[in-house]
């Protein structure tokens, strides 16, 4: 009783010990005469016996919950419940309730004390190459950068006004994305002839190359242009492919140069769908870089919401899209039509600039979903589709989300002002990990240096039919016995675990001032018997005097 009571003392600063507590029982005992039964004439006899002394029985654990102190040390852990954490020292695993775990030289968590590696389970983090499949070890991956991942959707939400109408419908004005310029840079004009500019490269070796120049889209009323192509040699002037231009626009619009850009802009003003592209074809390797899009500079309508958020592409590279969401003719139906991108872009598809058909319901204001096309069956799709410099092959689809068809939970019409924004999006740069942090579940939390929050992996957690039958081995370690059952694994807070913890650890269940009464029972205890001891050597000396 005295060692259990000292080791406890010892222990009351100890993370997560348990206190042990003595039991006795009484030895077997010497019987003189035993119990006899009633006669008729006399009554029974109870049995006379003499017990031997007292005997340990059993030392039990204290199995129950330490108070929970925080340690501010993120890696720090601690059990409210259920459970043991799961270590492993390379041949075994072993269980413990003290967390203090800190991250060693090849980014595995261990037990700071041993260097024992703690135990994962699941696949938490194997996807993004966190965790190494087949290997239980948890690491805290410091070694391993998160890829880029380019941007496939944007979250659009807000009001657009049912019932705001400008002074004056603005006119729709569409400008090529690149100038054209000659002597490495100085913006090329009207009289410029291609054989100048910067982007003309001349496939043949007289100086003869040509090729055809075409320009592709439809007009302000959603009308296809007709472009039979016009042949263009070194000769031809920049004046000469605004005229043609203008020849295939006809009516619709006007093509001017300016800063060396080509600009178009609508004959009428309001809602529009203009939209044109240029390209350039040679069969003789003479090449015309073209601006690869236009970008929409004013958006032409009666009541027009810009909208703009960063977007990446798949090396990370950031991209700032802009887009506007224009009312066309019908006052419950708009379009969202991408304005610009910057970045080194190939080209945006002419059927993927525009998400036409938004509409929205007269009852309530809420998202209706996209116009359904009345002889086809079909829906417009409601993305972007950009094609970029570097990987031009490939390109990149952008959604838009913007809410839930009846409900009003993205864009919403109402009287008043639009207040649209770009909410949201799901790409981001490349990062590493600067930061982890554990939840209740044992998910173990990355921040990253790009903002990025993802799950790095899950902390294993064991539980045992007979938690008190565990052997310890030292070190706050406990392994499995005849009478522990196996251990079943498991997930903080799932199958009876407890939650966890973070930042904290454990205290000792150990109470001083208990065990100070144990020591005062203990020595009053032997104090008694060792009386006894004394009286009986005594007397037995007195019978020695008497009999001789």
């Amino acid at each position: 009783m005295l060692d259990v009571a000292g080791n406890n003392i010892a222990n009351v600063n100890t993370t997560a010990y348990k206190a042990s507590t003595v039991h006795f029982s009484e030895l077997l005992t010497e019987t003189i005469k035993k119990a006899s039964q009633p006669t008729s004439n006399t009554g029974g006899t109870n049995p006379v016996q003499v017990g031997s002394g007292v005997g340990v029985s059993g030392i039990v654990a204290d199995t129950t919950q330490g108070d929970i102190e925080s340690t501010g040390n993120a890696l720090d852990m601690a059990i409210e419940g259920q459970g043991y954490f799961v270590l492993n020292d390379g041949s075994q695993n072993v269980f413990t309730r003290a967390g203090s775990f800190s991250v060693d030289e090849d980014c595995y968590l261990v037990d700071s004390a041993t260097g024992y590696r703690v135990q994962r389970i699941g696949s938490e983090g194997e996807a993004d190459g966190f965790q190494v499949a087949g290997d239980s070890d948890l690491r805290i991956p410091y070694d391993v950068a998160m890829a880029a991942s380019a941007t496939t959707s944007v979250t659009v939400s807000g009001n657009l006004s049912s019932d705001a109408t400008a002074t004056t419908p603005t006119t729709n004005v569409m400008t090529a994305s690149e100038a054209f310029t000659i002597d490495s840079g100085t913006t090329a004009t009207v009289s410029t002839t291609l054989s100048e500019l910067d982007q003309w490269l001349d496939g043949t070796t007289d100086g003869s190359g040509t090729g055809t120049f075409v320009i592709s889209g439809c007009d302000h009323n959603g009308i296809a242009l007709v472009d039979s192509g016009m042949t263009v040699t070194g000769s031809t002037t920049l004046q000469d492919i605004v005229d043609h231009i203008n020849t295939v626009l006809g009516d619709s619009g006007t093509a001017t140069l300016v800063s060396g850009k080509i600009c178009i802009t609508d004959s009428d003003s309001g809602y529009s769908l203009t939209d044109v592209n240029m390209s350039f074809t040679s069969t003789d390797g003479t090449t015309l870089d073209t601006s690869p899009y236009f970008e929409i500079t004013t958006v032409g309508g009666d009541e027009v919401k810009s909208v703009s958020i960063s977007v990446y592409d798949s090396l990370g590279s950031e991209h700032v899209l802009s887009a506007a969401l224009v009312r066309t003719d019908d006052a419950n139906t708009w379009d969202m039509v991408l304005t610009s991108i910057t970045g080194d872009i190939s080209s945006i598809s002419t059927n993927g600039r525009r998400i036409s058909g938004i509409q929205f319901n007269n009852s309530d204001g809420s998202f209706a979903g996209l116009e359904t096309d009345a002889t086809t069956g079909t829906t417009d799709t409601s993305s972007f589709t950009i094609s970029f410099a570097y990987d031009s092959g490939n390109p990149q689809t952008i959604s838009v989300e913007m809410g839930t068809v009846g409900e009003l939970d993205g864009l919403t019409q109402f009287a008043g002002d639009s207040t649209a924004v770009a909410s949201g999006q799901d790409g981001y740069t490349a990062g590493s990990l600067s930061s982890v942090s554990v939840d209740n579940e044992g998910l173990l939390i990355g921040t990253f240096s790009n903002g990025i929050k993802k799950t790095i992996g899950a902390v294993e957690i064991a539980l045992f039919q007979n938690s008190a039958g565990l052997e310890s081995i030292g070190n706050s370690y406990f392994v499995t016995s005849a009478n522990s059952g196996e251990a079943v694994y498991t997930q903080a807070e799932s199958g009876g675990a407890g939650s966890i913890q973070g930042s904290s650890l454990e205290c000792s269940n150990a109470d001083t001032a208990t065990e100070f009464v144990n020591l005062i029972t203990a020595q009053n205890g032997f104090q008694a018997n060792s009386r006894t001891i004394k009286v009986a050597s005594e007397i037995l000396q007195e019978l020695a005097t008497l009999i001789t």
